[in-house]
């Protein structure tokens, strides 16, 4: 089992009240890896990322699927070597590319992710 497919596990694991889509689109590049819907009914998606290090790799149409929907898009970032979770909104997209991991999140850890993407 790949990273991205073990953080989609623990996603799915502590997001019971969550309905989760996984996105396996090969028509539609750069779309994120989950539509999602809280117990309030908002919608919205969350890329998936997993790092060994600072950077974290997007593909060019990742990035200009966030530039384009900057609202209601997540990015969710695990890094393998820190041991930590944190979560960004899309519109940062671009600062999260130049300045990666060490970007300052939204959230950081994945219970304080989830009760934040909870009170959307």
């Amino acid at each position: 089992m790949g990273p991205e497919r073990k953080l989609y596990q623990k996603i799915k694991k502590s997001f019971s009240n969550f309905s989760l889509i996984r996105l396996e689109n090969n028509s539609l590049h750069g779309t994120p890896d989950l539509l999602v819907s809280n117990a309030r009914g908002h919608f919205f998606t969350i890329e998936l990322k997993v790092t060994k290090s600072n950077k974290i790799k997007f593909s060019p149409h990742q990035i200009s699927f966030h530039v384009k929907h900057p609202n209601n898009t997540f990015i969710l970032v695990e890094s393998l070597d820190q041991r930590c979770l944190k979560l960004f909104e899309g519109a940062r997209i671009k600062e999260l590319v130049a300045c990666g991991f060490k970007l300052e999140p939204l959230c950081l850890g994945l219970d304080a992710c989830r009760l934040k993407l909870e009170t959307l």
